[in-house]
């Protein structure tokens, strides 16, 4: 770009809003002439690709083979995952591991195997690698699940990153499911997928990609078995996905496929095996255990860009309250900051938060404040000043500190891949926390810089730590979330001891689960919106981000009354309940769609209210195992096709069903049930699975199935905890978890066990123990006892 098209660009906007665009038409000026000075041409390329096998050096927990052209580094880690790398790649460092690389496997050896090739075999993999260089992951029994073929890299002849291509081929019958976030899944059709986070600038919907969390994850369920594979690389890649086709009769199947495209980084792989609860489990161990998220937060949640001020605030909270419809945070957006600089508060129109943050407190509501990573960058702005003190700013190839522009104006961007800058981020929570705020939302954190042109992002020439190995944002943009997440994570941490931090993050990467949970970001409103709503958080759910939820209603537009309770109904049975829309949306109170609407909606949120203690349960669950709250309805059952295909229903746990309506003027869906007994939680009819059943769907509700012989944690009617029990079939028996929640700390409750069986006509609920069996400490209401 030249002077020229800065100024046809300047004409182009027109007067209104003139001095913020020619701002960000200036920041995006300076992006390219940046980028272009400081990151040379590629050139010409030199391609390779690994060779022949020419020697083996075995190691602890496999060995390493080298090639005539490259090496590959094999470790089976004592918690049953297989990592390995190419060209020397080890798996640290790595943003995404929870701490250091798990220790090898002594068992697993490197050992021949047929035609020239070597193995390893673990415990619930092995892993055969070729004399050319072709990688298989096969199970126990010596099935086949994934093939990778020798990779290929091109290489500047003049030096610098090296690109790479990594193919793959699946079972003819494997779906693919992860890569992070994305609008048209959760199983991932035919298509090239994006891995750089980015903020479309727009609400989006199915068929936008890449969105805001991209995670190089790939879960893949088959008939043999579930496998998940992790290319540890945070550079900007694709991943160009194939199903594949059994042959008709005699015809010869087509194998899945998968080609993974990366601009730089090494090529290294984590692959674990088994059912999608063992994998789950096996991810969690290597990438982190989700964090616990206080009780309230897995309440409902009140959000609005343009509350405006402390009246306003609360006059929406006196609705709910004067409607008696439960209500547990309240969240303020840019507009409650002193012109948008984060950390600061307009006294104008919030004189005393304090005050309005403890009265909330007071009616059991928590205050949430949005905390975006750019800093205004004028002298004054303590923020800005103290940033500058610290060295904290991300700086360009000259060393001069990266400019862009986002909401305060022409902005600064903290580098939070240097521990000295997050602990110095983290500190600023102090402010936060003395104005009363109990959670913490991060947005515009892809990182999201206004620009006229191109990604909206910083420069891929701007300069980062990268804990001290220095590199560009080529490599830091995907991971910066996810390191502005540990920065208020562990400020919180250190800042408010006694409470589990709540933290969730528009962006993120692997590993993000550590700090908290994301939101489905600023989905479209509609229905297409409202169905990929559910997408994201399944799939979210399948690369180890449990706590995610969409903005009910969308994020732009007015919803009719129907499609705002039908995502409204959605939303009561995700882990982020949340209401929120943008500046010049529809308001998204339940009481703005009309009387009709709002009893539903009231029902809704009563259910949410008794279903909190489940919730908790599936909390606790979710840290102690990676398993999702939100989960597939093959997750029990991967073998089953029809399952696999369903899209439009989940499990929520493994108690219930829940069958969101989807599209506008139903009253009845098709549902597909897993294998076994279900209720109707309304009405108690019985159905039975596997098959299709066609269940009622009035607007007053949307269908929720509770499987038999399950022991359900609820809220009663006093408050206390009840366990809601569905008969199981006769002859049958039955169970579930229940998590006593032991507040908002650090202490970890008992995971209590309950088991359901029939004695003659009697129905016993017990409690196992290291004592044997006893009766259960709290109330037990027996449904579904019509259907034996």
């Amino acid at each position: 770009m030249d002077g020229r098209d800065l100024v046809r660009s300047v004409k182009a906007v027109g007067s209104t809003g003139a001095a913020q665009s020619l701002r960000t038409v200036a920041a995006a000026w300076r992006r390219r002439r940046t980028d272009a000075a400081a990151l040379p041409p590629r050139g010409a390329e030199r391609a390779r690709v690994p060779g022949v096998v020419r020697e083996v050096e075995p190691g602890p927990g496999g060995g390493v083979i080298r090639f005539t052209r490259s090496e590959l580094r094999i470790v089976v880690a004592v918690n049953g995952v297989v990592f390995w790398g190419w060209d020397g790649a080890g798996p640290e460092p790595s943003y995404a591991l929870a701490g250091r690389c798990p220790e090898p496997d002594p068992r697993a050896l490197l050992e021949p195997d047929k035609d020239g090739g070597w193995r390893v075999v673990a415990e619930r993999m092995t892993v055969a690698v070729s004399r050319h260089g072709a990688v298989e992951v096969r199970t126990p029994g010596g099935v086949v699940l994934r093939r990778d073929l020798p990779p290929r890299w091109w290489e500047p002849v003049g030096g610098g990153a090296a690109r790479w291509m990594q193919r793959s081929e699946v079972a003819s019958d494997a779906r693919f499911f992860g890569l992070g976030g994305r609008a048209s899944g959760p199983r991932l059709r035919d298509g090239t997928y994006r891995l750089w986070n980015t903020d479309p600038g727009r609400a989006f919907g199915p068929g936008d990609d890449p969105l805001y969390v991209t995670m190089p994850v790939q879960l893949v369920v088959a008939d043999a078995a579930t496998h998940l594979v992790f290319h540890d690389s945070s550079w900007d890649g694709t991943v160009t996905l194939r199903e594949g086709e059994e042959g008709a009769g005699s015809g010869h199947d087509r194998a899945g496929s998968s080609e993974l495209r990366m601009d730089g980084g090494p090529l290294r792989c984590w692959a674990m095996v088994g059912t999608p609860a063992r994998v789950l489990l096996a991810w969690a161990s290597l990438t982190g255990a989700p964090a616990l998220p206080p009780a309230w937060a897995l309440g409902y949640h009140h959000a609005r860009w343009g509350f405006g001020s402390e009246r306003e605030v609360r006059r929406i909270v006196s609705g709910y309250q004067e409607r008696e419809l439960p209500l547990d945070a309240v969240h303020l957006d840019i507009d409650h900051y002193d012109e948008h600089q984060v950390f600061t508060v307009n006294r104008e129109h919030f004189p005393e938060l304090p005050v309005l943050a403890q009265e909330l407190r007071r009616s059991g509501i928590r205050l949430v404040s949005i905390v975006d990573p750019g800093v205004r960058a004028v002298p004054g702005n303590a923020v800005y000043d103290s940033g500058t003190a610290e060295d904290a700013f991300v700086r360009d190839a000259l060393g001069r500190p990266v400019r862009g522009v986002v909401w305060p104006g022409e902005s600064v961007f903290p580098d939070f891949t240097h521990a000295r800058v997050r602990e110095w981020w983290g500190r600023l929570y102090e402010e936060r926390l003395a104005q009363g705020f109990a959670g913490f939302w991060h947005d515009m954190n892809e990182p999201t810089s206004f620009t006229a042109f191109g990604e909206s992002t910083l420069p891929r020439s701007a300069r980062h730590s990268l804990e001290g190995r220095g590199g560009d944002h080529r490599e830091a943009h995907n991971v910066y979330a996810l390191c502005m997440a540990k920065a208020g994570y562990d400020g919180l941490r250190e800042l408010a001891s006694r409470e589990r931090p709540f933290v969730f993050s528009r962006s993120g990467w692997a590993g993000m689960q550590r700090y908290g949970g994301t939101w489905s970001g600023d989905v479209a409103t509609g229905w297409p919106g409202l169905r990929a709503s559910l997408s994201l958080v399944m799939g979210l759910g399948l690369c180890g981000v449990p706590y995610s939820g969409p903005d009910v209603g969308g994020f732009d537009g007015s919803p009719s009354p129907e499609l705002y309770l039908r995502w409204f109904q959605l939303g009561a049975y995700l882990p982020l309940f949340r209401t929120h829309a943008s500046l010049r949306a529809g308001r998204r109170e339940p009481w703005e769609f009309g009387a009709e609407v709002l009893e539903h909606a009231r029902v809704a949120l009563v259910e949410r209210r008794r279903l909190l203690p489940y919730f908790v349960t599936l909390a606790h669950l979710a840290r102690r195992t990676g398993a999702p709250y939100v989960r597939p309805l093959w997750w029990g059952a991967p073998e089953d096709r029809a399952l696999r295909d369903c899209e439009d229903a989940f499990l929520l746990g493994d108690c219930l069903l829940v069958a969101p309506v989807l599209d506008p003027g139903a009253d009845r869906r098709a549902v597909q049930l897993p294998r076994g007994r279900w209720y109707d939680t309304v009405t108690e009819q019985a159905y039975e699975g596997p098959g299709q059943v066609l269940v009622d769907a009035p607007l007053s509700r949307i269908p929720v199935l509770a499987r038999a012989g399950a022991v359900v944690p609820v809220r009663g009617d006093d408050g206390g905890l009840e366990l809601e029990v569905w008969a199981p079939a006769q002859g049958r028996t039955g169970g579930g978890l229940v998590v006593a929640d032991a507040g908002d700390g650090w202490d970890e409750p008992e995971l209590e066990r309950y088991v359901t069986r029939w004695e003659g006509r009697r129905l016993v609920v017990e409690r196992e123990g290291e004592s044997g069996a006893g009766e259960p400490p709290y109330p037990v209401r027996v449904r579904g006892l019509g259907e034996r």
